[in-house]
């Protein structure tokens, strides 16, 4: 039975860099598949467009924020990413999973994978630190890690938790492959 673990939290957080470090160190080779993929999968007119996915000023408890509005195309984009997941899966691929997901894209995921061997990791930092990595990295929108701050674990049960703020990659990547026997 295929192996999955979805990692998931807000932009900067770490995901990515601990997706490619468990990578290297699990057992058996898994894929990653990574939301920011198939986000790229479509026409760059998307980016901005309101049937594909629409940055505009949003508010926070911690001030001016930018947030993702997610039309037609994106959302079918991001229901076909969750349904490729599934089919991957299906064909016996062990599967790590880099998300930015709400509540609702969970329970699509808990229908799909049914039957498969799921984890879900909260992958988290301080406000402080996902800002200040988006200053850092130059790829980011200022304002996108403090809209998704509250929002990416909000009503989810995590099998696991990593703080990337006290520990690196690779030590986050351990702690998950230890966890889960992977």
């Amino acid at each position: 039975m295929a192996r999955i673990i979805i990692l998931n939290g807000a932009g900067s957080a770490g995901k990515s860099s601990i997706a490619r470090a468990l990578q290297e160190i699990a057992d058996k080779p898994f894929l990653l598949v990574a939301m920011d993929a198939f986000i790229d999968m479509l026409p760059a007119s998307y980016w901005g467009h309101p049937e594909g996915f629409a940055p505009e000023p949003a508010s926070s408890p911690y001030g001016p924020a930018v947030a993702i509005r997610t039309g037609s195309v994106g959302a079918r984009t991001l229901a076909g990413m969750r349904r490729a997941v599934a089919a991957l899966a299906g064909a016996g691929n062990d599967l790590i999973v880099d998300e930015v997901m709400l509540s609702a894209e969970w329970e699509d995921y808990k229908l799909l994978l049914a039957g498969f061997d799921v984890s879900l990791v909260s992958v988290f930092a301080p406000l402080a630190v996902l800002e200040e990595r988006e200053r850092q990295r130059g790829d980011r929108m200022i304002g996108l890690a403090r809209w998704q701050f509250d929002r990416v674990h909000q009503g989810l049960t995590y099998d696991l938790e990593v703080d990337t703020s006290k520990a690196t990659p690779a030590e986050c990547a351990l702690k998950i492959k230890q966890a889960f026997g992977i």
